[in-house]
């Protein structure tokens, strides 16, 4: 069993459900992404550039689907929240998969896919 499919199997629910259902949008969105296990968490990236990762943060009930770039489409995606005071990561926080607007989410892939791409390096600050 792969690290990734490992630690999606590992949580609890309801975070099991949403992160998988997450997964999948992801994957079935977005072709070209790599999904990788880094820093005990599962990573989405374009090429060796990270572009979103989901985590369940200690002492919070919700899974937080962050994107690495998010401060560069937080304006357009006002869904994006700036939680912990991070300077560049913007996320979604899921507490049960009806959070979720399917087909916006969408959007805000290849907007992220896209934003990407067309950046020389996925952290810039």
């Amino acid at each position: 069993m792969k690290p990734v499919e490992a630690y999606f199997l590992n949580q609890k629910e309801p975070y099991q459900s949403i992160m998988l259902y997450v997964r999948s949008i992801i994957l079935n969105s977005l072709p070209q992404v790599e999904e990788r296990y880094s820093y005990k968490i599962p990573f989405y990236n374009i090429g060796k550039k990270p572009m979103l990762y989901l985590n369940v943060l200690k002492g919070t009930n919700y899974v937080d689907v962050a994107f690495v770039q998010g401060i560069l489409l937080e304006k357009k995606f006002p869904i994006l929240k700036n939680k912990n005071k991070r300077k560049q990561v913007r996320s979604i926080q899921l507490k049960n998969i009806e959070d979720l607007d399917h087909n916006y989410f969408v959007e805000l892939l290849y907007e992220a896919s896209k934003l990407l791409t067309e950046s020389k390096k996925a952290w810039f600050i």
